[in-house]
């Protein structure tokens, strides 16, 4: 309990403290409804002192929020991506082959046709790692037997075949160096059947020029057609420079079937000469795919 003497003592004290809580309470007031740059720091004594800061202060150095980005923006830039990443996907699916080799008929087929050579061009997609389609161009070029030739009276002969063909090719194991496929298709086959004599004519060349002899067509006949082959290869990947390299060196053989008809001819006032329907082949292509 206090004493008398200690009574004029406190009377300060309470009007000091009484006065220093409605200061602030006042101040708390006006930080809450005042200017947002206004803030009030305690002190470690009683009384609390405004302090203020302007817009070079350390609150101003802080970064401003990123705006967002439009929705149209940002739908085209995805966009944009997504149709890069399918164009170059499309690329990246595209196949080519070039080959060449000999050809040589089976069975019947030899009585009327023999070897020769032949040329093949192709391109497509790959629809998977181990499918792949594709457009193939291949001209075959093939001699006539001896009996052919002499019954129309003509001193030589060929029998000339181009294609166009689908031939889907399925890769055994297409992650490995060396591999095997299997390939086949139809389409739409031309077979021209020709007979040469020779003739004279004058040729040139850097250091002659005179008389010569080359052979020239004096009869032929030809027809339109259906046609299929069935056959493999082998595949021998190369590495590339990065060990990722798409070309590929491959070896095959297919049976082709060609659908052309039966004929008796005597091609341009020539001997008649008779050929059998059905011409049956077998192409050996050695090539590179990439």
């Amino acid at each position: 309990m206090f004493t008398p003497r200690f009574v004029p003592l406190m009377r300060p004290v309470f009007v000091l403290a009484a006065a220093a809580f409605v200061f602030a309470s006042s101040a708390d007031a006006q930080s809450h409804s005042g200017p947002d740059n206004a803030v009030v720091a305690p002190t470690e004594s009683s009384s609390i002192v405004p302090q203020t800061f302007d817009s070079s202060s350390e609150f101003a150095a802080l970064p401003a929020s990123p705006a967002p980005a439009r929705a149209e923006g940002g739908a085209a830039g995805a966009g944009g991506q997504g149709n890069s990443g399918s164009q170059q996907g499309m690329l990246h699916r595209l196949t080519f082959e070039a080959g060449v080799g000999a050809s040589g008929p089976t069975g019947d087929s030899s009585g009327y046709i023999t070897w020769g050579g032949n040329i093949t061009v192709g391109g497509g997609l790959h629809f998977s790692d181990h499918l792949a389609g594709l457009l193939e161009y291949q001209f075959i070029d093939d001699k006539l037997p001896g009996a052919i030739i002499a019954e129309t009276g003509a001193n030589g002969g060929n029998a000339h075949i181009w294609s166009l063909t689908l031939a889907p090719v399925i890769d055994i194991s297409p992650k490995r160096t060396n591999d095997f496929y299997f390939t086949g298709g139809g389409g739409f086959y031309r077979k021209v059947t020709n007979f040469t004599d020779p003739q004279e004519s004058y040729y040139c060349d850097y250091y002659y020029c005179g008389p010569d002899y080359a052979n020239v067509v004096v009869g032929h006949f030809s027809s339109n057609q259906g046609g299929w082959n069935i056959g493999g290869g082998y595949i021998r990947r190369l590495g590339g420079f990065y060990g990722d390299s798409k070309t590929k060196l491959f070896a095959e053989a297919r049976y082709l079937d060609v659908d052309s008809p039966a004929v008796t001819s005597s091609p341009n006032g020539l001997g008649v000469t008779r050929i059998a329907a059905g011409t049956k082949l077998v192409p050996i292509t050695l090539g590179v795919r990439w």
